[in-house]
């Protein structure tokens, strides 16, 4: 494995993302419990379920920001502790927080991350994800003149300015007009032919049902379903969480 230069720092490359018997724990309380799945190169993970579920945590395990309580990561032949750095340098991240400095211009936050990432022409970075944002003839404008859709469109393009092996978005859709949802979703689908591995945790089961690789279900903690291609999610979805027994075991879909 050939690992790319930033700045002298050495990249992480890997082409799947492994979860193996994950469990985190806050003090008694047991945020996820032994979830496992992997996630290949070129593909769109869908982490589906109720309000505390797990999704963010899952979502903080993954981006190296929690550690595991038990269990394993593995960012194909890496895992966090023992290549930091590198493999950090190798995710990005779109949380709800967009990590956007209003009174910036779009092409002043874009440069200004460029530069955290150590990319050796910054200008150029910001003018390839403007593009990409398809914001070029906005990027001289602060990003509080923007609308939600615009700003979460320059974000994106924030946590893809170093292109990032892996992807990880937390409920990238809320907020967003039909317009603005399908742009996302059109982006999603570039960066996936592309080779990128995306996880995203999200509720809007609609615009997923069409993005999705695999889904894996997760309620309490816990995982309780997964399937490939998912075709009518939310019929899948609203069976498997009303499921009264639903927590004590896993069912698996391949399609």
């Amino acid at each position: 494995m050939n690992p790319r230069l930033r700045s002298g720092q050495a990249v992480a490359e890997f082409d799947y993302l492994a979860v193996e018997d994950v469990s985190r724990h806050f003090g008694r309380r047991r945020a996820l419990s032994r979830i496992t799945f992997r996630a290949d190169r070129g593909a769109i993970l869908g982490l589906l379920g109720p309000n505390g579920a797990g999704k963010s945590t899952m979502l903080a395990l993954l981006a190296t920001l929690l550690r595991p309580t038990s269990g394993t990561i593995r960012y194909g032949d890496h895992v966090a502790g023992a290549h930091g750095a590198g493999l950090r340098a190798s995710i990005g991240v779109l949380g709800h927080d967009l990590f956007l400095y209003p009174e910036l211009t779009a092409r002043e936050n874009l440069e200004f991350f460029a530069g955290l990432y150590g990319l050796p022409d910054r200008r150029a970075a910001a003018d390839a994800a403007l593009e990409a944002a398809g914001l070029s003839d906005r990027g001289n404008d602060p990003v509080s003149s923007f609308s939600r859709g615009m700003r979460q469109r320059v974000a994106l393009e924030r946590a893809l300015i170093h292109q990032p092996r892996l992807l990880l978005l937390d409920e990238p859709f809320t907020g967003l007009d039909d317009g603005s949802a399908a742009a996302l979703g059109r982006r999603l689908q570039t960066l996936r032919a592309s080779g990128a591995i995306i996880v995203l945790a999200t509720h809007d089961l609609d615009l997923a049902e069409d993005l999705l690789d695999r889904a894996v279900f997760l309620r309490d903690g816990r995982m309780v379903h997964a399937a490939d291609r998912p075709d009518a999610l939310r019929a899948m979805y609203r069976d498997i969480m009303t499921r009264p027994n639903v927590a004590s075991g896993l069912s698996r879909t391949n399609g």
